[in-house]
């Protein structure tokens, strides 16, 4: 229900709703309306504008915390779970998204650059089907041979992530990390963390490349308004969580 309703709100679903709002809208309404229907196709526009939502992106990828402390090195890595997709022929009908794959990616290399055991963590995000968490651990040992060390199957969200998966390194004595997830989800992810206990170092994926504006970036584009979603729906979530 809480992502359905996500999808509704957020761009361009939630433009699209507003449209249809206000050309539903008569009598003494009509006015406000038209009004409301010219705003949110403006707004679907704007947001389907790579020197819009792009930008957007890149700025919550600003002056992440990747250089680990001298005095205080991570002892672990933290790979928070993303997406994952049905896939009757997989093993466990379910197999990483995109999004997770691209953090397992991650998470995989720093491993073998750093000899740093791995937590997964990510509940279930789909009815009838594994945590993610273990859909993670799977994909680590075959696709990756990185078997991980610890799996948290049990958070719903970013905040859960932080915290089940503190509770556990903790118990283990350990309190300095790399948080793998993607670029644009770090700084929310990093808000998260504040109060675990735990020391983190960013390790995210990919940065994306900052927007020098071409003229081909003024115009809307169908995938752009995707970029738009998780930079809406960043913000949002890291306003929320300052203020928690």
């Amino acid at each position: 229900m809480k992502g359905f309703l996500v999808t509704l709100v957020l761009p361009p679903t939630g433009f699209i709703v507003l449209v249809v709002i206000g050309l539903l809208m008569r009598g003494r309404w009509h006015r406000a309306g038209r009004r409301l229907t010219w705003a949110s196709l403006i707004a679907l526009i704007v947001f389907g504008m790579p020197v819009v939502s792009y930008s957007m992106l890149v700025a919550l990828e600003a002056d992440l915390p990747m250089v680990p402390p001298v005095d205080h090195p991570p002892q672990a890595i933290i790979i928070l779970g993303g997406e994952v997709i049905r896939a009757q022929h997989e093993r466990l009908g379910i197999r990483p998204g995109l999004l997770t794959l691209d953090r397992l990616r991650t998470g995989a290399a720093l491993q073998r650059r750093t000899g740093l055991p791995i937590l997964v963590t990510g509940g279930t995000t789909q009815p009838n089907t594994p945590a993610v968490a273990l859909v993670m651990a799977h994909s680590l040992i075959d696709d990756f041979q990185t078997p991980p060390k610890w799996v948290e199957p049990k958070s719903l969200n970013t905040w859960q992530n932080a915290h089940l998966s503190a509770d556990i390194l903790r118990a283990q004595g350990i309190t300095s990390v790399y948080v793998v997830t993607h670029a644009w989800h770090m700084r929310r992810a990093l808000l998260a963390f504040k109060d675990t206990g735990l020391i983190v170092t960013a390790a995210p994926t990919s940065l994306d490349e900052p927007v020098r504006p071409e003229l081909g970036d003024f115009l809307p584009r169908a995938g752009v308004w995707q970029t738009g979603y998780f930079a809406l729906h960043e913000w949002i979530g890291y306003v929320w969580y300052e203020q928690h």
